[in-house]
């Protein structure tokens, strides 16, 4: 497609330089826009440009002061366009090549968000599995103590009080290995509930985020592709926050009490993938705003 749209730039170019004075004249602002839609106002090209379509009495607003410049006849008009007709050609066909080099940008980071939410998916379907076929493998089960009694915690079942072997016995409560109760309480679906839970919490947040899009008339599709990118990423970002709470990676939050707890945390780390999508969303933006007009303010370079 960018091929295409190559060769339909060059022909219009060419029928730029076949087509009479007058009507080079009627599209001159048509091709000042384009001009302007693609090339920043440094730019020296589109700088010429809108030289010529001064002179040719196409009034910028930003200069009200032309509107006094007296006004130049049909002929004297398309004498101009026949003395700038190469500039205007260029500068024309320059302006095309920025806009198709802004739609191949536009589609490689579309390709990059894509890819990456595939990945993102094949990696939660992988933990779902791995969680099915073995549950005590990576078990996101809490052991919660009260007065020498402990109870395994699981995200879809707990077990029954029991004294920890080596504990003072306290009957009639009886004394089990933790990593037996873990393996008896641990259920296939754990993961799988888990990642379910994040995953509609990232949904929510894409529906939240929806107010912020204006939709886009580019054909790649790249809001869409921002919005399934969410979904994966809060699958396993509820799965990671539960794995590193259950590795007393957070101080006062390493041991859940009940099954909703489990559930309600990941549900709240399913919500927070947007902390790390926030930023490609903004990416995404600022890359549709350079296809949509050169005028955009563009995002500040990064200190080296």
């Amino acid at each position: 497609m960018e091929r295409a749209r190559s060769n339909l730039d060059a022909a219009e170019a060419h029928l730029l330089s076949l087509a009479p004075n007058s009507y080079v004249l009627g599209q001159m602002p048509c091709l000042l826009n384009h001009v302007q839609c693609h090339l920043p106002r440094t730019d020296a090209r589109r700088q010429e440009f809108e030289r010529i379509a001064r002179k040719l009495g196409i009034k910028d607003p930003d200069h009200p002061l032309l509107q006094k410049d007296k006004e130049l006849g049909r002929d004297d008009k398309e004498a101009i366009v026949k003395d700038e007709r190469r500039k205007i050609i260029n500068i024309v066909r320059a302006a095309s090549s920025a806009g198709l080099r802004e739609d191949v940008r536009l589609r490689s980071f579309r390709n990059v968000v894509v890819v990456t939410a595939m990945l993102m998916a094949v990696l939660a379907i992988g933990v779902a599995i791995t969680g099915y076929l073995q549950p005590t493998l990576i078990p996101l089960c809490f052991a919660p103590q009260e007065a020498g009694k402990v109870t395994v915690v699981c995200p879809t079942a707990q077990s029954e009080p029991f004294i920890p072997e080596g504990d003072t016995p306290q009957p009639p409560l009886p004394m089990r290995r933790i990593d037996d109760v873990v393996k008896d309480t641990a259920k296939p679906q754990d993961l799988l509930v888990v990642e379910l839970v994040g995953l509609t919490a990232a949904a929510i947040a894409t529906a939240a985020a929806i107010r912020r899009i204006k939709g886009s008339s580019e054909r790649y599709g790249l809001p869409l592709a921002l919005a399934v990118l969410k979904l994966p990423t809060g699958a396993i970002t509820a799965f990671l926050g539960l794995l590193l709470m259950r590795g007393q990676f957070v101080p006062g939050l390493s041991a859940l009490d009940t099954p909703a707890q489990i559930l309600a945390w990941a549900l709240v780390f399913g919500y927070a993938q947007q902390l790390f999508t926030r930023l490609v969303d903004q990416q995404g933006q600022t890359v549709l705003d350079n296809v949509r007009g050169a005028d955009r303010p563009q995002p500040a370079p990064s200190p080296p």
